[in-house]
């Protein structure tokens, strides 16, 4: 079966250790097309059809709300079909905890059962979150492998955590 890497992004302005700091392309993007030179896989963006706010504390605000009003945004597409996939890796940033809302939508679309998620996140300080635990709620047949969480600060240098776990 064939691998689906899908992942959500933020590009615009994000929070370092150094302080904010504008990226052309958002770390999970990044660390996805990482994974694609890893792996023979196709790629995926989860993309919203409302952009959030290139201004980090505007998109923390933004996607706050979504996650205390229990919103679900509408994605741009959607993949036709995902049985073609044995394995998804899951790329997305840890927001107030957990995935981004988005990533809920992506993943409560879709028949999860017997499919083999990887989770990536990015984050800075909060490592997976909660995201696992979600993941698990809202796939419940599906079989979570261990998360991987990257510092997004270092997301354009983090192929040796890749390597570990990607190529056997």
């Amino acid at each position: 079966m064939k691998t689906l890497i899908a992942y959500f992004s933020h590009a615009g302005e994000n929070y370092f250790p150094e302080g904010m700091r504008y990226i052309e392309e958002g770390n999970a993007k990044i660390i996805a097309e990482k994974v694609k030179k890893l792996k023979d896989a196709d790629i995926f963006e989860i993309d919203t059809i409302k952009k959030y706010s290139d201004d980090y504390q505007k998109c923390c605000d933004e996607a706050k709300a979504e996650q205390q009003n229990g919103e679900l945004p509408e994605l741009k597409k959607y993949l036709p079909s995902i049985s073609q996939y044995g394995e998804i890796v899951l790329v997305y940033p840890c927001w107030w905890g957990t995935m981004p809302q988005a990533v809920f939508t992506f993943l409560s679309h879709y028949d999860f059962s017997g499919k083999e998620i990887v989770p990536i996140c990015t984050h800075e300080g909060s490592e997976m979150g909660r995201s696992e635990k979600d993941i698990a709620k809202v796939c419940p047949n599906a079989i979570l492998q261990k998360g991987i969480a990257i510092q997004g600060a270092y997301a354009d240098k983090c192929e040796g955590a890749l390597l570990k776990y990607f190529v056997w």
